[in-house]
């Protein structure tokens, strides 16, 4: 008997929701991480957190920047853990010059949206990103509202 295994269980670890609100995203990219030992073991456990944290571009690498993994007690007696440390993304070459070209000569900004299990891989979702204006902000919940009362208006009628 052939059996599969049902996945019950979602993959993200961590969202930065605030990322859409604040900027314009355009292209996505899928980059796995550099990390020692005993953050895997605190991504397993959920103590992550992206909400601050963004990409640079360092002599042709990328790193993560701002996002803190806290350290679990009985996982990390033995390490000095610095919970927020630079940590090197690994995209393809292909994949790094698109990210160069578009923040030096675009002006545009590399954003954590999500971090996620892929199979036993920690993978991180980068965004390009402009930032909105303030009336930027405003045009988006005013079209948000519009649509969802357009479907009650739809749905009376019906």
């Amino acid at each position: 008997m052939n059996k599969k295994k049902s996945k019950t269980t979602d993959n993200t670890i961590a969202l930065n929701k605030k990322a859409r609100h604040q900027y314009i995203l355009e292209d996505k990219f899928e980059c796995g991480m550099a990390l020692q030992g005993w953050e895997v073991k605190s991504i397993r456990s959920g103590k992550v957190n992206i909400s601050e944290s963004y990409v640079t571009i360092e002599k042709g690498e990328a790193f993560l920047i701002g996002s803190s993994i806290q350290p679990l007690n009985q996982a990390s007696s033995h390490v000095v853990c610095d919970d927020t440390r630079k940590r090197k993304l690994l995209l393809k070459k292909r994949e790094l010059d698109k990210l160069i070209g578009s923040v030096e000569r675009q002006g545009y900004s590399i954003i954590t949206t999500a971090m996620y299990w892929k199979k036993n891989w920690v993978k991180v979702e980068v965004c390009l990103g402009k930032g909105k204006h303030e009336h930027d902000k405003r045009d988006a919940v005013k079209d948000r509202d519009w649509a969802r009362d357009k479907e009650r208006m739809m749905k009376h009628k019906a």
